[in-house]
């Protein structure tokens, strides 16, 4: 275990080509992170670009910021670096006193340094207090909280919903009779109990029994997927035309997410053949660039295993 904030960017060569970025342009890396991807934009912007980045992570800001300023200051775009959620977009970008942005990335999911980290809480493997919030500072609702709180019927369909989870119903009720001996306060206890719960057959394949159930109550302690679509759709407001959106996602709840929300935006005339002028008032204002998304090459996933689920999708905006 390190204390330097690691990142390894995914995607990296397909992002770079996708965002077809300009000396003059301004970009958006809506999940700052370590700067994996920001680095290298950081490079291709020039003097007369503005990189912006946003993390709610105190920890990733600053690691982010020593990244960036090791890079030298020679033809380097100017840089911001905004702490916050991109879920409030909105606010940040009015903030940083722009008038639209050439591209925006949303690299989702956990980042590496918080699932290294023990003390974050989000990690099966590792036992500590049980919390996974990705803004401790701001949020006050932990995984303990709602382990320890909700009815069975409540955390199934959390655990359902946001992992299909076959077992989630089993899973639920042990979860309710174990806290009733004691309270359930770090991750170790909650793998356990899931262990318990899953029967044995079914715990051999699939991976980490605990890996479905720790993912659905990360999205449900940071409300991720709400929060996706408000970025999603103040991200499409600020593009500029001919400005690109890139979402790299890592499970299907996320992916299913850009999906409707590019479809969206991007929803032509819906009127019946037959109509001689559109009634039904459509205007789309994306253009999907990827109707299928862009997966990691065998090389990538070889080198970064993290990466063995991304997908990347883009849309244009046309107005």
């Amino acid at each position: 275990m390190t204390g330097e904030y690691r990142h390894i960017p995914v995607l990296l060569d397909e992002c770079l080509e996708q965002a077809r970025l300009k000396p003059q342009h301004t970009f958006v890396d809506a999940t700052l992170g370590g700067a994996g991807h920001s680095s290298e934009v950081a490079q291709r912007l020039g003097s007369q670009g503005l990189l912006i980045g946003i993390d709610q992570d105190d920890m990733a800001l600053t690691a982010a910021g020593a990244r960036l300023k090791a890079l030298g200051s020679d033809d380097l775009p100017q840089i911001e670096l905004l702490r916050g959620n991109f879920g409030n977009l909105d606010e940040l970008l009015l903030e940083a006193e722009v008038p639209g942005i050439d591209a925006i990335l949303f690299d989702l999911g956990v980042s590496s340094p918080q699932l290294d980290f023990p003390s974050r809480g989000f990690s099966f493997k590792e036992d500590a207090p049980l919390d996974m919030r990705m803004d401790p500072g701001n949020q006050t609702t932990t995984a303990a909280e709602l382990v320890n709180t909700l009815d069975a019927a409540e955390l199934a369909r959390i655990i359902r919903d946001y992992s299909d989870e076959k077992w989630a119903s089993r899973i639920a009720q042990f979860i309710v009779a174990a806290r009733e001996r004691e309270p359930i306060e770090t991750s170790g206890q909650l793998v356990e109990i899931i262990k318990a719960a899953i029967p044995a057959s079914a715990r051999r394949a699939g991976g980490h029994p605990a890996k479905r159930t720790f993912q659905a109550l990360r999205i449900e302690v940071n409300s991720e997927l709400s929060v996706l679509r408000s970025g999603l759709e103040a991200a499409v407001r600020w593009l500029n035309p001919k400005g690109r959106i890139l979402v790299i996602s890592y499970h299907s709840l996320e992916d299913r997410v850009v999906k409707e929300v590019f479809a969206d935006y991007a929803r032509t005339c819906t009127c019946p053949p037959g109509l001689p002028v559109c009634a039904c008032g459509a205007n789309p204002a994306l253009k999907i660039v990827t109707r299928k998304p862009i997966l990691p090459t065998p090389e990538e996933i070889e080198r970064n295993p993290r990466a063995r689920s991304a997908k990347l999708r883009v849309a244009e905006k046309i107005r």
